[in-house]
């Protein structure tokens, strides 16, 4: 085994695959070749593959997924060790509602084949695709998983929670998957009829619950059996009052059918139609079917449940039949029908057509004994039609739990687990900006795990404050689990050289109106909605930004301008919208608009048919329209301030403009120190002499600078245990000045005209 230095993988095509990197002579050393299996040890232990890559032997390059796995932080230390690996007959795994109720064990089994597995690991439905094994089918896995789940398949994972035999395994042609909680010994099961000889074709999960073309169960509410094959199955309801954060919301839905249900009479005598259809809309993960479970309870209501994206996935008459059927089986006593998700099942964007008859559908559905509740996370994508007077006339909308609220639900969902004295909720709580409900469970499982592995021999364990902060490092919230998130790698402003000014700056700008709105309302004056860093590139100005990200705990969204262009009419504009919609889900947090010179040129002088004026636009909208933007401050980064459109400049948008300048003597002292680390330099090494000689030289090329001379001592020999003067002599000979004098000047002069 050999003890290496855990980093993030730069190339995309292994990011969430379970690959891990290793040095051609770490692979050499460990006996593998590539494509073996690796035990990774950092405070858990996992396995990957292993594959040769191109970086210093003593790091081992990994993905964000198996960093998680792991439970560490990127630059902490892996044990890497060979593994066997033997064919798994049958893993259970669990996932999220929308992936367990959409993709078949089928198509799971697809995504997952030539992966190494462990129990308790989370795992990418990304398919392993860089050396997919013989027999596999790469394509029709992306395609199933693009048709049951729709273009944010990518994002998704799933949590391998039992394997036969033991972990490690490998998922092969043969291997039996099942969705956790799907029957009683599911997986054993269709093990068993595999070996027998007998196939489950046709089987799906909807909700964690097994799904066949016939039906396989059955569900009782209200003493009527429905067919599990369009409902979810039944969770049990929370009292009210554990509703932290919703009770103003439950309250109103609890009066409304109350008055449908046991006062019907008096609706009509009013003028009012005894009837109720209801959105209810909030971020994904915030508890929106909790709550109506929860209140049909309080009212003695049954509850029939249908996940729309295990429907929306049929032929069109299928769909349209399920439905019916889970209606016409309805008992014959005050129900709600709640249809998750209903934004699968009818999408603003091209509804499928059997959107009519759905409509039509829900509309006669509705009675004085049943009421019709959706939900959806994106209420802006549901077709308008199912919003009229006549079907879905009333909305509840569930908020983003802010930090006095995330306390109390922590002090909810840890009541019954044993905590030490010095456990502190409204800390645990500051550090979680932009949790849900479900973040926040996710949470306590993951310091459960945490405890357990640090307590293993003791007899009566207990959760610390060190699990729950732990846990924290390697759980994010539902709004944050995409790729465009900035990992700041532990850094903060006190890691960042000299500028003053500038983090001064950065930190009134972007930590203040985050940190302290009260002060803010105070005064009656409104924080500074965005900033701009502007300098000459190589002078880090994403390095101050991933600082300033890890100083304040904040969620940040980072996204190159260029990104968000696209060349179909319309697109680009969304992807705006999606992105401001992503951090108002996360607030507090912190979006940042890396070249976005290349986002917001100025108008007017494109030749793109109007692209880029119809994207600086839906920017200026978003960033000063009509809907205010709250707990969400805005940082551009550019070396071309000029290029940008004027109008983005003004007041109530980037209206804080702060120069990052090139480092002088003193910052490039800082900046070497800084880089040289984990160096071994020897002693007639003199960074404050180097120093004042790189004038010129930018932040990144005093890193390079570093990083050539460590490289030059290595060609002369691979055992070389330090870097010396000659090193780094030899090393300017290949590293010069990036920095342009004429770009200097003409940054200077517009800092000076700010």
């Amino acid at each position: 085994m050999i003890t290496l230095t855990a980093r993030l993988s730069p190339s995309a095509l292994d990011t969430r695959r379970g690959v891990v990197r290793l040095h051609p002579e770490v692979l050499d050393a460990l006996g593998l070749r590539a494509w073996d299996a690796v035990r990774l040890t950092g405070a858990r232990v996992s396995a990957a593959l292993a594959a040769a890559g191109e970086h210093p032997p003593g790091v081992v390059l990994v993905d964000d997924v198996t960093l998680s796995n792991l439970g560490i932080v990127e630059g902490s230390e892996v044990v890497v060790a060979p593994v066997s690996v033997t064919p798994a007959r049958a893993i259970t795994v669990a996932g999220s509602r929308l992936a367990s109720t959409s993709v078949t064990p089928e198509t799971l089994r697809l995504a997952l084949t030539g992966k190494v597995l462990t129990v308790g690991d989370s795992v990418s439905l990304l398919p392993q695709d860089l050396a997919p094994p013989p027999g596999s089918d790469v394509s029709l896995a992306r395609r199933q998983l693009s048709h049951a789940i729709g273009m944010t398949w990518t994002n998704e994972l799933i949590t391998i929670t039992s394997s036969d035999p033991a972990s490690p395994v490998a998922v092969q042609s043969s291997t039996v998957v099942a969705w956790r909680d799907a029957t009683p010994g599911a997986a054993a099961e269709a093990a068993r009829n595999a070996a027998a000889g007998t196939t489950a074709a046709g089987t799906a999960a909807a909700g964690g619950t097994a799904v066949a073309e016939t039906t396989i169960g059955g569900t009782t509410i209200g003493g009527t059996t429905i067919a599990e094959t369009a409902i979810a199955p039944q969770h049990e309801a929370l009292p009210l009052a554990d509703l932290v954060g919703q009770r103003d919301q439950a309250r109103r839905l609890a009066e409304w059918l109350e008055l449908m249900f046991h006062q019907p009479e008096l609706l009509t005598r009013l003028g009012a139609a005894p009837r109720l259809a209801t959105l209810i809309s909030g971020p994904e993960g915030v508890g929106k079917a909790t709550l109506v479970r929860a209140v049909a309870a309080s009212v003695d209501a049954a509850v029939i449940e249908i996940a729309a994206p295990s429907i929306a996935v049929l032929e069109a008459g299928a769909t349209a039949k399920r439905l019916t059927d889970a209606i016409a089986k309805a008992p014959d006593r005050p129900t709600v029908l709640l249809i998750t998700d209903v934004d699968a099942l009818l999408p603003a964007a091209s509804p499928p057509p059997v959107a009519t008859v759905v409509l039509d559908t829900l509309r006669a559905a509705i009675k004085p004994s049943l009421a019709l509740v959706v939900t959806s996370a994106h209420a802006e994508a549901i077709d308008p039609r199912l919003r009229t007077p006549d079907l879905v006339d009333r909305e509840l909308t569930l908020p983003l739990p802010d930090t006095a609220t995330r306390t109390e639900l922590l002090r909810v969902l840890l009541r019954d687990v044993p905590l030490e004295s010095d456990v502190d909720f409204g800390k645990v709580a500051e550090r979680a900006p932009g949790f849900v409900a479900a973040d926040l469970v996710a949470l306590r499982r993951e310091a459960a795990v945490r405890s357990a592995l640090r307590q293993r021999d003791v007899q009566e364990p207990r959760v610390a404050q060190e699990d729950l902060m732990g846990a924290l490092n390697t759980v994010r919230p539902i709004s944050m689990s995409t790729s465009d998130n900035l990992s700041t790698g532990g850094l903060t402003l006190d890691d960042v050289g000299d500028m003053a000014e500038v983090k001064q700056a950065l930190t009134e700008a972007a930590l203040w109106p985050l940190r302290y709105p009260d002060s803010f309302a105070r005064l009656g004056v409104a924080p500074p909605r965005g900033v701009l860093l502007y300098g000459p590139p190589g002078c880090g100005k994403t390095f101050l930004v991933r600082a300033l990200a890890g100083t304040g705990q904040l969620n940040v969204l980072s996204v190159k301008g260029a990104e968000l262009m696209d060349k179909f009419v319309g697109e680009s504009e969304r992807a705006v919208r999606e992105l401001f919609r992503r951090a108002a889900d996360a607030a507090p947090a912190l979006v940042f608009l890396d070249e976005v010179d290349a986002l917001a040129p100025r108008r007017g002088q494109s030749s793109d048919s109007g692209v880029a004026d119809r994207v600086v636009a839906a920017l200026l909208t978003e960033l000063d329209g009509v809907e205010p933007l709250r707990d969400v401050v805005v940082l551009g980064a550019t070396n071309r301030p000029e290029l940008i459109d004027p109008a983005l400049l003004r007041p109530g948008r980037l209206e804080r403009l702060v120069y990052v300048p090139p480092p002088d003597a003193d910052a490039r002292t800082q900046i070497l120190r800084a880089s040289a680390r984990n160096t071994p330099l020897a002693s007639d090494v003199d960074l404050d002499a180097l120093a004042r000689d790189l004038d010129g030289y930018s932040a990144a090329d005093c890193a390079a600078l570093v990083r050539e001379a460590a490289l030059t001592a290595m060609r002369e020999s691979l055992e070389a245990a330090e870097v010396t003067k000659a090193h780094l002599a030899k090393a300017r000979q290949t590293v010069r000045p990036s920095l342009d004098p004429a770009q200097l000047a003409s940054l200077a002069a517009y800092a000076a005209s700010r």
